[in-house]
């Protein structure tokens, strides 16, 4: 990347101070009732996009007309560790903090960097009805909004209506998700979230993406003030939505995966059986034609999510 296509992360500092109680947790209401939601940044200290969007919500005092928004950066500590130039340096401390969200974790025993703050976030995720977690990736550079298994996420999706590529995935093997915490990844609660990944880190399009993306969560809600000047429109299609739905996913079992197929992420493998990596003695195949890889990973650690493998539908309302 060039020097003006190279995202500079920004200096957050001063939101430390917010407004409850919690160091970087703000919150925005208004007198009008309507829903409580809330948008996270910094999951994972190296995806610096969701960072940029919050700090511009915050510099220009953004306050819903109705409702109520609370905006929380998560992962500090780690985020102090991040350089643009070893985009994996500084994702976490200890662990990855986006798989604690679950009550055996968040109240068990064990201590960790991120489990301390998780449990200090816990309370604020608990009181929101709608969330929106910000990411960004290793592989790839087309927004995915990753929608969960259930029919809510999926209406969630087309509500907000970008971006254009709508994933509904299942959780990973390794922990639970915040976007699948508790009643989010609950048919029957009312309450709902979506996590989006903006593009690759450290992409000044991935900040775009993201504000973009906050922007149509809140106007889904009719929450963006009208005088917010801040938005950027992205230059991404924000045309028809199309649905990926997973049907497989990896999960590394050996010291001894590798893919024998360049898998690039959302290029359709047109045919099924294709071999697409070795686990040790195990082969990984494509279940059927036109199978598409999404996110493929570049750290192939035993445990670890090595791909998801899905099948496009042609809308997220056609499923």
């Amino acid at each position: 990347m060039t020097d003006d296509e190279v995202l500079r992360p920004p200096d957050i500092s001063r939101w430390r101070d917010g407004n409850t109680g919690v160091d970087y947790v703000h919150r925005r209401g208004a007198r009008a009732p309507g829903p409580h939601l809330m948008i996270t940044a910094l999951m994972h200290g190296n995806e610096s996009c969701g960072a940029v969007a919050l700090d511009r919500l915050l510099a220009e005092d953004v306050t819903p007309p109705r409702g109520t928004v609370t905006l929380a950066f998560l992962n500090i500590a780690a985020y102090a560790h991040i350089d643009p130039d070893k985009p994996e340096r500084g994702r976490y401390v200890d662990e990855d903090m986006n798989r604690l969200w679950s009550a055996p974790r968040l109240e068990g025993t064990e201590a960790s960097s991120e489990l301390a703050r998780a449990r200090a976030i816990r309370p604020f995720v608990d009181q929101a009805d709608h969330l929106l977690d910000l990411h960004s990736m290793t592989e790839g550079d087309t927004p995915l909004l990753l929608c969960g298994m259930t029919a809510k996420g999926r209406k969630l999706a087309r509500r907000v209506g970008y971006p254009a590529t709508v994933v509904a995935d299942p959780g990973h093997a390794g922990g639970t998700r915040l976007r699948d915490y508790g009643p989010f990844g609950v048919e029957s609660s009312e309450k709902s979230a979506l996590l989006v990944e903006c593009g690759a880190h450290f992409a000044a399009a991935s900040a775009v993406v993201a504000l973009e993306t906050v922007c149509r969560f809140l106007a889904a809600f009719d929450m963006l003030p009208r005088n917010f000047v801040g938005r950027q429109q992205s230059d991404r299609s924000a045309g028809p939505q199309r649905l990926i739905e997973v049907t497989d996913v990896i999960t590394i079992t050996t010291d001894a995966f590798a893919f024998t197929y360049p898998c690039r992420p959302l290029e359709a493998i047109p045919q099924a059986g294709t071999l697409l990596a070795r686990d040790g003695v195990r082969e990984i195949r494509t279940p059927y034609d036109n199978c598409v890889p999404i996110m493929p990973a570049r750290r192939l650690t035993r445990g670890l999510t090595a791909v998801r493998l899905g099948r496009v539908v042609e809308s997220p309302a056609a499923s």
